[in-house]
């Protein structure tokens, strides 16, 4: 009689128990690995959605390697953001898509087995960019302070265009074959090329935060003739719980490339990216 007394209520008291650890996402789950490569840009937007998981109360850290896409699909590795358009080629090299719903829909149909793609940046993008000045952005038909990307194809004959060293860029902008690009060692050294006329045009992209005010930027319009680079996550199927992965994907809603340019020009200054992506979190909290 007295163990059949006790039973009942240790039952009721591991039922209760069993409910609060199944009830949402509020059970203890591991600590989520954010991975990145080693480049302070990657580490920046691994610190923002780690910052993004640990705003919902989750644990989360962040990793570097050098190939973090083989840590993601070993499982080492529980998201990794990247780029929607540098992904796609990687995974799909000479696609076609460019714009940034395209390039989306494209890159997840790409995607290895166990990989899935949280939702995209809208508003943040790190797409190719090419830079003038305002004497030849309005001998294109410009203002001398903006010009149209579509102008381009028609001076297509004689044009002599810049990049960093390393740097990947377009070979093509519509009908037009760019070049062979020329190197250089840094921006600064390309854009004085473009001012004092050495180049017609000199590449970067949306979100460098070292972009001139003093030269124009060819804005690309629709259709789009530069491959989209938006924001995205990528991570392990089944791994995230329902309230991690709201948190990933509220990233969505509230980065965009201002804020992309202003930390990036915080962590070139020497600030620690967790940090950066800590307070800019903080500034823009999610789920409001």
């Amino acid at each position: 009689m007295r163990t059949g007394w006790l039973a009942v209520p240790l039952l009721a008291i591991l039922v209760v128990a069993g409910c609060r650890t199944d009830a949402g996402d509020h059970r203890a789950r591991p600590e989520l690995v954010v991975g990145s490569g080693t480049d302070p840009d990657s580490t920046l937007l691994a610190g923002v959605y780690v910052a993004a998981v640990r705003s919902y109360g989750f644990a989360a850290r962040a990793e570097t390697a050098d190939d973090p896409m083989a840590r993601l699909d070993s499982g080492a590795f529980t998201v990794v953001p990247a780029f929607t358009g540098r992904k796609l080629q990687s995974l799909q090299p000479g696609a076609a898509a460019m714009s940034d719903a395209d390039v989306y829909r494209a890159m997840v149909a790409a995607l290895p087995e166990g990989v899935a793609a949280g939702d995209y940046t809208t508003a943040a993008e790190d797409k190719p960019v090419l830079l003038v000045t305002g004497a030849t952005a309005k001998a294109w038909g410009g203002s001398g302070v903006s010009a149209d990307l579509s102008t381009l194809p028609k001076h297509c004959a004689g044009l002599l265009v810049g990049t960093v060293a390393g740097r990947q860029a377009p070979s093509t902008v519509g009908t037009c074959r760019l070049p062979v690009s020329r190197e250089f060692p840094d921006e600064a050294t390309m854009f004085a090329a473009v001012r004092t006329g050495q180049l017609t045009a000199a590449w970067t992209t949306t979100a460098d935060p070292g972009l001139p005010a003093d030269l124009v930027t060819l804005a690309d319009g629709k259709p789009a003739l530069i491959r989209a680079e938006n924001v995205v996550p990528l991570y392990r199927r089944n791994a995230l719980s329902d309230r991690q992965l709201l948190a990933i994907n509220e990233v969505a809603g509230v980065l965009d490339t201002a804020a992309l340019v202003d930390m990036r020009r915080q962590v070139a200054g020497g600030a620690d990216p967790q940090a950066v992506a800590g307070g800019w979190l903080a500034e823009h909290p999610l789920g409001r």
